[in-house]
């Protein structure tokens, strides 16, 4: 099971959570969010580290911008983005990778959810993140009932978001034996992890973590 940790904001502690080896490290180009990346330069990261821009119905050329400036290998959609959108995206030449970049398109889920609005994005990205529904796209710290991903349709392998912190630790667990975890790649962690908002708390993500590679 992979590990994103998003919503990264300062530069020192940057470094600290990078120490812990995720497998993602989440970086919010969003002006409305508390974990708004503002900071001209993401330090050095292991190469084992992808760097991921999270945007809201951004502009291609704000997102391609991102992209270049700060050598991101992934993008995350949270908002209202199209399947052609993506499809673009995908095809855009880039200056700072010669492959196309890796997509997560991310939908939120309150206690239904149809996913029949997830087919025309199978070809257009590379994951599918689920999140709980809320007043921001994002980093509401609540969790929905993940039962709803048993009548999940696809083979497409899915990030797992949403409120997830130290105490859902024993449900993950029963998550992880149930027919809708099967496609499930990875955890993404934010806010439950915070002492405020981007400012990550190690301890509690070196105790997640060692639930992650021993689960």
């Amino acid at each position: 099971m992979k590990l994103k940790i998003c919503g990264m904001k300062y530069l020192d502690n940057i470094k600290q959570v990078a120490t812990l080896q995720p497998d993602y490290l989440g970086f919010i180009f969003y002006e409305k969010s508390a974990r708004h990346f503002d900071t001209k330069v993401i330090p050095e990261l292991p190469e084992t580290i992808k760097k991921t821009g999270v945007f809201v119905n951004a502009e291609i050329d704000f997102v391609i911008d991102k992209i270049n400036k700060h050598n991101l290998q992934v993008v995350q959609l949270h908002g209202k983005e199209t399947p052609k959108y993506c499809n673009d995206l995908r095809h855009t030449k880039l200056v700072s990778m010669p492959l196309p970049i890796k997509i997560i398109k991310a939908f939120s889920i309150k206690d239904e959810f149809n996913f029949d609005v997830l087919k025309p994005y199978e070809t257009v990205c590379d994951y599918f993140l689920f999140d709980t529904k809320g007043k921001l796209p994002g980093g509401n710290g609540l969790t929905f009932n993940w039962n709803t991903l048993n009548k999940y349709p696809s083979t497409k392998p899915f990030f797992l978001s949403g409120g997830i912190g130290i105490e859902q630790i024993k449900n993950l667990k029963k998550f992880q034996q149930s027919i809708a975890s099967k496609y499930c790649y990875a955890i993404d962690v934010n806010s439950k992890f915070e002492t405020k908002p981007g400012l990550k708390n190690i301890e509690f993500l070196k105790e997640f973590k060692q639930y992650i590679i021993t689960k």
